[in-house]
């Protein structure tokens, strides 16, 4: 039967797969717009399935709130002009909403589960979205916070590359909003990597121990001083690793323990940071680095 232009149109809709294919689709099911559709998915998973072994480093970071609960997702691409689309864009926001709404425990638990408003799981619809854009598509890591009703989260996403919540527990309410939103993006530019002084674990302080006694005897200090500069160097570890240590990116004359007192007492109210979340995006993906000279050399047979 003849293949009409509407019919072409119909179907990527339906797929989003590219013209020639939907053509080549109606052609092989003879204009079966639903027998179309299975042949499309069946070659769109199938490319699919080649594409899962792939770097996916590029990508995108969501930050949303809703009450008390709040997520910071990373959903991963291969390419920075894939990870600016609104497919893209539109699908990490779509499982962030999801994420809120159906609190998986787990990523795993999150990719079996059914993607509301459709009959697939979410691992489903991110082998259709590697699919349709051409690319590995992987939903690698979420953080999920709820708190109680005395509760309030900060939030800060900067640029889809950085992720961050805060929680505050507070009998404020929205009145500590702004102390929240200072303190994420804090997190954001100062990078934390614990609340106080007292959760720096023994591993953590012995290896920060090992790095600074290399980086003394390579300055050339003298061997019986080492132990003691090291020392004073721990002194100062929480300052800089401590988020209610840390001087306050906005006023570095300000330690942020300080700040959230300060604010307490000016809004006459109680304020407790009793926690922080953060993703930078394709932390701990190891990129693939494209050689040029290779790449031609293998294409020449020069090598």
């Amino acid at each position: 039967m003849a293949i009409t232009a509407s019919d072409v149109k119909q179907l990527r809709e339906m797929t989003g797969a590219g013209m020639m294919a939907c053509k080549d689709a109606l052609k092989e099911t003879n204009g079966n717009l639903d027998e179309a559709v299975e042949y499309l998915r069946k070659k769109g998973l199938a490319a699919a399935e080649k594409k899962a072994g792939r770097i996916a480093a590029e990508g995108t970071i969501v930050t949303q709130t809703e009450g008390n609960t709040g997520v910071i997702l990373e959903v991963n691409c291969e390419t920075d002009f894939v990870s600016k689309g609104d497919d893209f864009q539109g699908f990490a926001k779509t499982i962030a909403a999801h994420i809120l709404k159906n609190k998986p425990a787990t990523t795993e638990a999150l990719l079996d589960q059914t993607l509301d408003g459709t009959s697939g799981t979410v691992k489903d619809a991110a082998t259709a979205l590697t699919a349709k854009c051409g690319e590995k598509v992987d939903i690698r890591r979420f953080t999920l916070a709820t708190l109680n009703n005395d509760g309030i989260l900060g939030a800060y996403n900067h640029g889809g590359k950085i992720g961050v919540l805060v929680e505050l527990e507070t009998t404020l309410g929205a009145k500590a909003e702004e102390l929240a939103k200072d303190l994420s993006m804090h997190v954001a530019a100062a990078a934390p990597k614990f609340l106080n002084a007292g959760d720096i674990d023994e591993d953590y302080k012995n290896k920060e121990a090992e790095i600074y006694k290399a980086q003394l005897i390579d300055q050339g200090k003298p061997a019986d001083m080492l132990d003691k500069i090291v020392m004073g160097k721990l002194n100062k570890l929480a300052s800089e690793v401590c988020l209610m240590e840390q001087k306050f990116v906005k006023d570095p004359d300000l330690a942020i323990n300080k700040l959230v007192a300060n604010t307490a007492k000016e809004l006459g109210g109680d304020i407790k940071v009793t926690g922080f979340y953060k993703i930078n995006l394709g932390e701990g993906i190891e990129k693939k680095e494209d050689n040029l000279a290779e790449e031609v050399a293998k294409m020449t047979g020069k090598q």
